[in-house]
């Protein structure tokens, strides 16, 4: 009957290996949205030097321009062209990897709170249970007093 009461502290170690688990998809989110914030600044400045070599190449005048250095700039051009598809590709492949790890953000969080909720649940049966077993020996002493006034 007089059973020491016995903390689980699985819940709360599961709680903080949740949370551990939400901070490391927090940074691993904010890596992945500066390389996107880097990866969209290159498709920008691709961009920017295609339209660069297209005005250029387009200009009024340029047609004084050797037939070997049109060549080499069409090519470049094609180059950058080849480039800004491989950037956009890079964009959208972090793109897809930073909405998994939102998804994951998600499930984990929920993980967190199932794990805290039942920490806070064991801490309260383990206060509930202290309590129950403080007012038994409350109520022992009570008697036993009782008793002694009784027999005295």
């Amino acid at each position: 009957m007089n059973t020491p009461v016995v903390a689980r502290p699985c819940w709360n170690l599961l709680a903080h290996k949740a949370q551990d688990e939400l901070d490391l998809i927090h940074q691993e989110m904010t890596q992945t949205r500066h390389r996107l914030a880097k990866l969209q600044a290159s498709r920008d400045r691709v961009q920017q030097m295609y339209q660069e070599y297209c005005e250029q190449l387009n200009r009024p005048g340029s047609s004084s321009q050797g037939m070997r250095e049109a060549m080499s700039q069409r090519q470049f051009m094609a180059q950058l062209l080849t480039l800004l598809e491989r950037v956009s590709k890079d964009i959208l492949h972090t793109s897809n990897l930073l909405d998994g790890y939102r998804e994951r953000l998600l499930v984990v969080e929920k993980e967190r709170i199932k794990m805290q909720s039942l920490a806070e649940q064991n801490e309260r049966d383990m206060r509930r249970q202290n309590n129950l077993q403080e007012q038994r020996r409350m109520d022992e002493l009570g008697v036993m007093q009782f008793n002694q006034r009784r027999l005295s």
